[in-house]
């Protein structure tokens, strides 16, 4: 009777399992196509109109280049806002948001580099940042660890990004805010910022490896007791 309930079992799982499958499928296939998730897609597909444009090196060039990255970057604001607004919150969205945020910031940071506009050693400080702290979520997520976002990689979020907005202008402009009047070099203005943006990226990495101890530690000491 055992063998007979195991065989009767297995037969109703293999006649379900491509049901569940083609659930799963078209599941994801909505999720890929829904709002939030196509402007995060969307960030992807202009990275390589910014690179060109910014490849132009001429202050045109460099104009649209910061437009389209700065429609970009109100993107990464607009669709969290609406997947929570519209409960369209996805496995594929937490995947996709901040991989596109990194694509694009490190795509650019690296033409800049190409181009003489940041320095290397700056670019290179804040790749392996970047991915040593997604590896290590990765790690955590694996764990059953949550990490929250820290204050100081907030803080280099903002930084950087205002950072790029200016070395992606570069050149120098006349600035009329009524109480200044004149010159700014607005590259130096984003290097300054981004040597900020570099100590924030070390700081804050080492906040999340903090986190990281804390809640691993906090979770063993759960599964002792």
């Amino acid at each position: 009777m055992h063998r007979l309930s195991t065989k009767m079992a297995s037969t109703d799982s293999a006649m379900v399992d491509p049901e569940q499958r083609a659930l799963r499928r078209n599941t994801l296939r909505e999720d890929a196509l829904n709002l939030p998730n196509l402007l995060t897609m969307g960030r992807v597909v202009v990275i390589p109109i910014v690179l060109w444009l910014m490849a132009q090196n001429t202050r045109e060039g460099n104009f649209w280049a910061t437009i389209l990255y700065s429609l970009a970057a109100i993107t990464d604001f607009v669709d969290g806002y609406l997947a929570r607004r519209m409960g369209l919150t996805s496995v594929l969205g937490k995947f996709l948001d901040p991989l596109a945020d990194k694509l694009i910031v490190l795509a650019a940071l690296v033409m800049m580099v190409e181009l003489g506009h940041a320095p290397a050693w700056a670019v290179i400080i804040i790749t392996a940042r970047e991915l040593s702290i997604t590896a290590l979520r990765t790690i955590a997520i694996s764990e059953g660890v949550v990490m929250e976002a820290s204050r100081g990689g907030k803080d280099k979020t903002a930084v950087q990004m205002v950072a790029l907005v200016a070395l992606m202008l570069h050149d120098t402009y006349v600035l009329d805010w009524g109480f200044y009047s004149g010159a700014v070099d607005l590259n130096s203005v984003g290097l300054a910022l981004l040597y900020l943006s570099v100590f924030f990226a070390i700081t804050s990495a080492g906040e999340y490896i903090s986190l990281f101890v804390a809640a691993v530690e906090a979770k063993e000491k759960r599964e002792r007791s």
